[in-house]
């Protein structure tokens, strides 16, 4: 088991995927490594549901923050390809957060939240004594669709041609080079350009563009573990091989340069807001055309082949590409934090 960020798949595998409580039939899809929904049959349709902690940072902004928490619940709905419809949350929030700062939060999520078509259904808010930013609770988005909608980041196959949205690191570069501009003791017009990129960390209308252009055949957020954990986990989910060019992973600004300062793989940084998307080459220029209509950033970066073994595997020009230990942004946050004290 990693020390930071989520457990690893042997853990996974090991402890928990073994106990998962009663066994039934209207679970069409429970907890499996690298997929962050499941699916329960009603009335033979299909709701898709996923939970994830709330994460306000203040640094950012409470609007800011409040966006960008809400859109990291509601993408493990919308890369099923089911657009998210109803919310269920809960806040936990710290002594310190003020009636006016969390009515602030509230209010953003809910403009959203309505922009989205979601619906807020349930949830739980107090403060206790505990917590503290940036955990200050959890939430299950929903939504609602047929089971032939569903798109399942393990559903790759062969033929299938490989599209990434943004790029690698954007979410950690944006993240550390807003919270700690000072600490990075690089040029003003990079930590610009790192500040830049957090505009970029959201992916929920992408992935139902995607979708709805398609055949998408899977989709994948890029979170703990970065470019390379996602490719890892949707090849193994497949048993299928990623060929992947690297020349073609587009790199945003700013983003060679704080990974380089900071030592760390942009490949292996958390990059929520980037998708990796498997689609049906009749469907891949459709796709492409529907993101870029939509001021996205989005590059065919390789093609996905027959595994012989079976066990999925991904190849970057050449040689294999293995999923990261751990996320190497959790130690570059608590570098750059120890420095502001």
């Amino acid at each position: 088991m990693s020390d930071l960020g989520k457990i690893d798949r042997q853990f996974f595998e090991s402890r928990i995927a073994p106990n998962l409580g009663a066994e039934r039939d209207d679970v069409a899809l429970g907890p499996s490594h690298g997929v962050d929904f499941g699916v329960i049959d009603v009335g033979g349709r299909a709701l898709v549901t996923a939970t994830d902690p709330v994460s306000i940072l203040p640094a950012l902004g409470l609007e800011r923050a409040a966006r960008f928490a809400l859109d990291l619940i509601l993408a493990d709905v919308a890369v099923s390809g089911v657009a998210p419809s109803h919310l269920s949350i809960c806040f936990t929030l710290p002594e310190t957060m003020s009636d006016e700062a969390f009515a602030t939060v509230w209010e953003t999520i809910h403009e959203e939240c309505a922009d989205l078509g979601v619906a807020v259904v349930t949830g739980h808010t107090a403060r206790y004594s505990d917590p503290s930013h940036p955990w200050v609770g959890a939430a299950t988005a929903m939504g609602v669709g047929t089971h032939d909608d569903i798109v399942r980041p393990d559903g790759a196959r062969a033929g299938d041609r490989l599209l990434l949205t943004t790029g690698p690191a954007v979410e950690s570069v944006g993240l550390l080079g807003t919270l700690f501009p000072e600490e990075l003791e690089l040029p003003d017009d990079v930590v610009a350009d790192a500040q830049e990129r957090l505009e970029e960390v959201h992916c929920v209308r992408d992935a139902l563009t995607a979708a709805a252009a398609g055949p998408v055949t899977a989709m994948h957020d890029v979170t703990e573990g970065g470019l390379a954990g996602a490719l890892n986990e949707m090849a193994a989910g497949s048993g299928t091989r990623f060929e992947i060019d690297r020349a073609a992973v587009p790199m945003r600004p700013g983003v060679i340069e704080v990974c380089e300062h900071l030592e760390i793989d942009p490949w292996a940084a958390t990059s929520c807001g980037s998708l990796v998307i498997a689609a049906d080459p009749d469907g891949v220029d459709a796709v492409r055309e529907a993101l870029e209509d939509r001021g996205t950033v989005v590059a065919e970066i390789g093609r996905v082949e027959a595994d012989e073994g079976g066990d999925g595997t991904v190849v970057v020009d050449g040689e294999v590409l293995e999923h990261p230990r751990v996320d190497p942004s959790w130690d570059a946050y608590a570098r750059l934090a120890d420095g502001q004290q």
